[in-house]
């Protein structure tokens, strides 16, 4: 394992096992709120949204394959460890399906990727912080995802 997560090589290594596998998918969480919002946003892990109609056991294989560990299986998800460290987080839910769909394709790392739109992804940030099973500390970063995503974005040159 390196020296600290590369969440850039995670990426294009799991964009390339789930192009392999014609899955549809796109870039979700901290990782898309830091692509959406401009701003840099510190996330333990990198979280792919995959239609919920593809098989689990076929991205488990595609993945092992890649050289990702997996970690765990939940029942909307399924956790991977990329060789450099990186936690990748698969999301399987089907409220997201048509969210997949209207991603936009960018250039992240030199791979082309699809990102969830800025609407949808506060979306699907509102419905979380809402969640009242989600950790309080998880709820709490969503709202100020959504805060991010609609424009609050902090000026570096403001004082306290």
């Amino acid at each position: 394992m390196s020296e600290s997560p590369d969440k850039v090589a995670a990426l294009a290594d799991v964009v390339r096992a789930l192009d392999r596998l014609g899955a549809t998918y796109a870039v979700v969480g901290g990782v898309a709120v830091g692509i959406r919002s401009g701003v840099p946003r510190a996330t333990i892990d990198t979280d792919i949204a995959v239609r919920s109609t593809v098989a689990r056991d076929g991205v488990i294989e595609a993945f092992t394959e890649a050289g990702l560990r997996h970690t765990g299986t939940f029942s909307h998800s399924i956790n991977f460890r990329h060789p450099s460290g990186e936690p990748v987080q698969i999301v399987f839910d089907p409220e997201f399906d048509a969210m997949i769909d209207r991603a936009e394709p960018l250039d992240l790392g030199g791979t082309r990727t699809p990102v969830v739109t800025t609407a949808d992804l506060i979306t699907m940030k509102e419905r979380a912080a809402t969640d009242p099973a989600r950790r309080r500390s998880k709820a709490l970063r969503d709202q100020a995802d959504i805060a991010l995503l609609r424009g609050d974005v902090p000026d570096p040159d403001e004082g306290w």
